[in-house]
C-alpha cells in the first residue's frame, strides 16, 4: 500500500475522476438551483406556516390539458403538451422543448388538506397553493404567569 502524506482511507484515483466529471457535469446542467435530473415540468417548492407553494413551467399546455392529483403529502402534476402544428416534413436544426403526455409526483414536505387546493396558470406557469389541515397547522401557545 503506498500512502503519501494521507491519512485515513486509502487514496482512490478513480474517486476523484469521478468527482471530476460530476463538477463538469454540473457546470453543463445549467444554472445553480436548476432542474438537473430532466424531470419535467421544473418546478420550484417552498413552504410557508399554513401552505406549501409548487410553481411549475409549463409553456404550452393548456388548463384543459393539466390533471392534478393531492394525496397527503404528494402532489402528481400530469397532462400533456401538444406538438404545433408544422409541415409534414420539416427539417429540424434543433428540438429542445418536449411534447407529449407527462407526468411527475412530487414530495411535499408535509401534509396538505386536498380541500385547500388552488391552482392557476399566468404566462405559462402554474401555481398550486396548498393549505395545510387546520390540526396540523403551527399554534402560538400563550405562557400565563402564576
Amino acid at each position: 500500500m503506498l500512502n503519501i502524506g494521507f491519512t485515513g482511507a486509502e487514496w482512490d484515483p478513480f474517486a476523484e475522476l469521478r468527482q471530476l466529471q460530476s463538477q463538469m457535469n454540473r457546470m453543463f446542467d445549467g444554472p445553480p438551483g436548476a432542474a438537473s435530473d430532466g424531470a419535467w415540468p421544473p418546478i420550484n417548492m417552498w413552504a410557508g406556516d399554513d401552505s406549501v407553494v409548487v410553481t411549475a413551467e409549463m409553456p404550452g399546455v393548456g388548463t384543459d390539458d393539466i390533471d392534478l392529483t393531492v394525496r397527503e403529502n404528494t402532489l402528481i402534476i400530469a397532462g400533456k403538451r401538444t406538438p404545433p402544428t408544422e409541415d409534414e416534413n420539416p427539417a429540424w436544426h434543433r428540438r429542445e422543448r418536449p411534447w407529449g403526455e407527462f407526468s411527475r409526483s412530487i414530495r411535499l414536505p408535509l401534509r396538505v388538506d386536498p380541500d385547500k387546493v388552488e391552482a392557476r396558470v399566468k404566462n405559462g406557469v402554474l401555481e398550486i397553493e396548498m393549505g395545510r389541515p387546520d390540526a396540523e397547522r403551527p399554534r402560538k401557545i400563550s405562557v400565563k404567569t402564576g
